[in-house]
């Protein structure tokens, strides 16, 4: 075995971790932000699969959302490398985290959801993925930050009332309405229809300006 880096040793020599990835889906359901979980041996986990030999890391998180959760066409990125060596009580095991958010029409009815409150889930779920959820969640706020609902967790048109409890659920805290509709308005454009009236007065529609960029003041806000 390898004690040392030297160009002519091969790679065979060193010890090599096995490489998995996990994919910390979140969806709001009933005003509340969730986190998808699926069956294992050890508990609630998120989805996850081992990369096959070929395979990038990219195919192996889809694969394992296929699989595992039953969810295809989602858009994720990877959000953070977990390398603690005693980290899986099967052997050294690195993952890479993948975060994604999806309106929760999108998911399929069998789903399993597990709330999450205060940034992280309230169940305890495998492995290091509570840390891996709340990674996901600070990713999610960071970029809803800087763009109006860029994971389109609303539909096409919705109100600034829907938009607003929308980031309340996602930042997990009250924001004055002004205040908000002064921060977002820049990045929103009216359709002129308004929504169906209900027990309220109707309210104006707007869809998201694809362009627009929020302030670094507004992702203040959403932080303070």
């Amino acid at each position: 075995m390898a004690t040392e880096d030297h160009p002519d040793t091969p790679l065979t020599d060193y010890p090599r971790p096995s490489v998995a990835v996990d994919v910390a889906v979140l969806t709001v359901r009933d005003n509340t932000l969730c986190v998808v979980v699926v069956p294992s041996p050890r508990g609630r986990a998120l989805p996850g699969t081992f990369l096959h030999p070929g395979e990038r890391l990219a195919d192996a998180a889809e694969r394992a959302l296929r699989i595992k959760a039953s969810i295809s066409g989602l858009s994720f990125h990877q959000i953070g490398m977990f390398d603690e060596p005693n980290r899986d009580d099967r052997g050294w095991v690195l993952s890479m985290a993948h975060g994604a958010a999806v309106a929760y029409e999108k998911l399929g009815t069998a789903v399993d959801l597990v709330e999450i409150h205060n940034g992280s889930p309230t169940s305890e779920l495998a492995f290091d993925h509570n840390a891996m959820a709340a990674l996901s969640v600070v990713d999610l706020r960071e970029r809803y930050g800087s763009k109006v609902d860029p994971a389109h967790l609303l539909g096409s048109t919705f109100t600034l009332l829907e938009l607003r409890r929308l980031y309340e659920v996602i930042y997990d805290k009250e924001i004055p309405k002004d205040t908000f509709r002064r921060h977002v308005a820049g990045a929103l454009i009216g359709t002129g229809d308004s929504s169906i009236a209900g027990a309220g007065r109707p309210a104006e529609l707007y869809r998201r300006n694809p362009d627009a960029r929020l302030s670094e003041s507004a992702a203040a806000l959403f932080k303070s």
